[in-house]
């Protein structure tokens, strides 16, 4: 990642709207523009926060009219004076400002450059930085929520209370190292144990929530599994609105996992449409049902599908196939209800026809409800970079080895524990660390140009 503070320009909006926007930042960079800007006075010298009305020119071709935005350092995105050009969204108009502010000397930004500057500059943490690229690739209303929320520093500032517990901490234990001849006793063990009990909670409540964030940002995965022909690629289909899997009267028709995504009330859902499950010689068909296995096992959410022809006389439903984890959750739904209307449902049962639509939007509540996005919208802080999680394990791991030592370790040697688990913390953010360019590399290269 280039850290140098040359002027850098980028396209800010996507190809083909009616209006784009150009960003530069860097020294001097209102100079710059008005090599190749006319208003009625030098941007030079105006104030930031101003707009200004002009002409782009090469030479004494007029290339577009514009508006230009002044923002000047440090109040500005990157921290830097910075300049946007909102030009007419001609791919020729852009790709001419773009060539004319390099021959002014700007050179064009590399992914996340705009966003790097603004994390050295320290307008922006780590965390809030990843929280940019996450809102402009939120497609949900409970993925932008997430990334709003951490974008706005709640989630940062969470860290950075627990953190500066453990400075305190610390810094007792340490001031007593000072005093050692003295056999004075700053912190007080049996508090200090207390306190220590206190953040582990609130980091294992921070990992614990990054089954639902992660979730959120990569989309619920929902197994629609059972047995050959209950109707599952047909159910696939309904959910999505669209043909998308093949039906067919054949059993083992869908030999290999299907998986397509799609919005019920705000949250996006990744249905993985699997081959039935059965015994069967045909290798193709084992294989099929082999990655039905591995779906059903990443899945958050399974929706056991089974047909209501295959109904015990009592309206007891097959047992499923296989067996779920604690933190999965079965939905038991029975198809083709249209076929049987006398037909009575375990409760508990979701009763649908994947044909007629009958009974879909109950299944559609039911999935949402098994999501609960409370903590999202009441701005709880909520995990979704396995980086973070990564990083709270590590604290919470050092954090456990310092209390089960606790009564053992002399003063600086619990300080030291403290003080590793601090630097995990504040890995997350960045803050009071130096980052190497390898995390900040791996971490801004995913961003767009000009962001």
């Amino acid at each position: 990642m280039n850290r140098d503070h040359d002027i850098i320009v980028a396209p800010a909006t996507a190809a083909g709207g009616a209006i784009a926007v150009i960003r530069l930042s860097g020294p001097e960079v209102c100079a710059l523009c008005d090599r190749f800007f006319k208003g009625r006075k030098p941007l030079a010298q105006a104030k930031g926060y101003t707009l200004h009305y002009g002409r782009i020119m090469d030479g004494d071709r007029a290339v577009d009219d514009v508006l230009v935005s002044v923002f000047r350092a440090p109040h500005s995105y990157t921290g830097e004076d910075s300049a946007e050009i909102s030009c007419h969204g001609s791919s020729y108009i852009v790709s001419e400002i773009l060539r004319l502010a390099q021959a002014a000397g700007a050179r064009m930004a590399e992914p996340g450059e705009f966003t790097v500057r603004a994390y050295l500059a320290g307008k922006i943490d780590l965390a809030q930085a990843e929280a940019v690229a996450d809102l402009i690739a939120s497609s949900s209303q409970a993925a932008h929520a997430l990334a709003s929320q951490q974008m706005r520093g709640g989630y940062s500032a969470s860290l950075e209370t627990l953190r500066e517990r453990l400075v305190a901490l610390a810094s007792l234990l340490e001031l007593e190292l000072d005093f050692s001849e003295e056999d004075v006793e700053f912190a007080d063990r049996q508090a200090l144990r207390e306190t220590l009990e206190q953040i582990g909670r609130s980091i294992d409540g921070l990992r614990r929530s990054f089954a639902l964030g992660n979730a959120i940002k990569e989309g619920v995965a929902v197994a629609i599994a059972g047995a050959p022909n209950v109707g599952k690629s047909t159910l696939l289909n309904r959910l999505l609105n669209d043909e998308r899997a093949l039906v067919s009267d054949i059993a083992g028709t869908t030999r290999d996992v299907i998986e397509e995504q799609t919005n019920i009330d705000g949250v996006v859902f990744r249905f993985l449409d699997t081959a039935g499950i059965r015994t069967t010689d045909d290798r193709l068909e084992q294989m099929g049902i082999q990655r039905t296995i591995q779906s059903i096992r990443r899945a958050r959410i399974v929706i056991y599908l089974a047909a209501a022809d295959s109904l015990g006389p009592d309206g007891s439903i097959p047992q499923p196939d296989f067996t779920l984890s604690r933190e999965q959750t079965l939905l038991t739904v029975v198809n083709k209800i249209d076929t049987c209307p006398t037909l009575v449902l375990p409760e508990g049962t979701i009763g649908i026809s994947a044909r007629s639509g009958a009974g879909i939007d109950d299944l559609c509540l039911a999935l949402r409800e098994c999501v609960d996005t409370r903590a999202l919208f009441q701005g709880d802080p909520v995990v979704s970079h396995s980086r973070h999680f990564q990083a709270l394990s590590q604290a919470s791991e050092a954090l456990q080895q310092a209390l089960s030592a606790f009564d053992s370790l002399p003063a600086d040697l619990l300080a030291e524990e403290i003080r590793t688990v601090t630097a995990a913390l504040g890995s997350i953010t960045g803050r009071g660390l130096i980052t190497p360019d390898e995390i900040l590399s791996s971490i801004f290269s995913k961003f767009c140009i000009g962001k």
